[in-house]
């Protein structure tokens, strides 16, 4: 998973703050100094990451424009692959 974190958790985290639809206002303050999303930030969160898995980006390894949501699908496929001796060595996703 480490190697999508960048693709869809980073850069999704960034571009919500960079937007501002997530704010301040977003945020619960719990006793012992915990911070949770409210149910409107989850909202917010949730759709941004629903519309970005939907974003088509190149897959190198297959050689066609995939939606960002099939690419941990795709690599688990081509993990099998390796693991069953398909493949010489297991092509991890670069985003380029």
């Amino acid at each position: 998973m480490e190697e999508f974190r960048p693709v869809l958790a980073d850069r999704l985290a960034i571009a919500l703050i960079n937007l501002r639809q997530v704010q301040a206002d977003h945020f619960d303050h719990l006793p012992g100094g915990a911070v949770n999303l409210n149910d409107e930030g989850r909202r917010q969160v949730l759709q941004a990451y629903q519309k970005r898995k939907e974003e088509e980006v190149h897959h190198r390894v297959i050689d066609q424009k995939v939606p960002l949501g099939l690419i941990p699908y795709i690599q688990a496929r081509l993990l099998a692959r390796h693991l069953r001796g398909d493949l010489e060595e297991y092509p991890p996703y670069l985003v380029r």
